[in-house]
C-alpha cells in the first residue's frame, strides 16, 4: 500500500508542517464550535470526554492528514500520533507543538485532592 508507505515516510519537517495544519483546524470557526458543544456535553466527566469529545477530534485530525496519505480512520490518526511522538524527543518545536495540540482535546489531568496520610503510599 503506498499510501501508507508515504505517511510513514515523513521527515521532522513535513511532520511539523502537517502538525502545524493539523492544530489550525482546530482554530477554524466551525471546528471550535464542534469542540466546544462536544465539551458542553461531556461535562468534565472523562467516560463522557471520551464519548464525545475524542470521535470529533479524531475527525478534524483525519480531515487534515488523509491530504499526507494516512488512511481517513482511526488507524490513520493513530500512526500520525506516533510519527509525531517520534520526533518530539528530537525536535523541540514538534514536542511542544505536540503538547499544544494534546491539550486541545484532552482534559488537564489533575490528581484529585488526597488528605493527609491518604496518598497511596504504603508504610510498614
Amino acid at each position: 500500500m503506498a499510501a501508507s508507505a508515504q505517511a510513514a515516510a515523513l521527515t521532522a519537517e513535513q511532520a511539523k508542517a502537517v502538525l502545524a495544519e493539523v492544530i489550525k483546524a482546530f482554530g477554524a470557526p466551525e471546528n471550535a464550535q464542534r469542540m466546544e458543544e462536544a465539551r458542553d456535553n461531556a461535562c468534565n466527566d472523562m467516560g463522557k470526554m471520551l464519548q464525545f469529545l475524542l470521535p470529533v477530534a479524531t475527525q478534524i485530525q483525519q480531515d487534515v492528514i488523509k491530504a499526507y496519505g494516512f488512511s481517513n480512520d482511526g488507524e490513520g490518526v493513530l500512526k500520525f500520533a506516533r510519527l509525531i511522538k517520534s520526533y518530539e524527543s528530537q525536535d523541540p518545536e514538534i514536542a511542544s507543538m505536540s503538547g499544544k495540540l494534546k491539550a486541545m482535546f484532552l482534559p488537564p489531568m489533575t490528581l484529585p485532592p488526597h488528605g493527609a496520610g491518604t496518598g497511596g503510599v504504603a508504610t510498614s
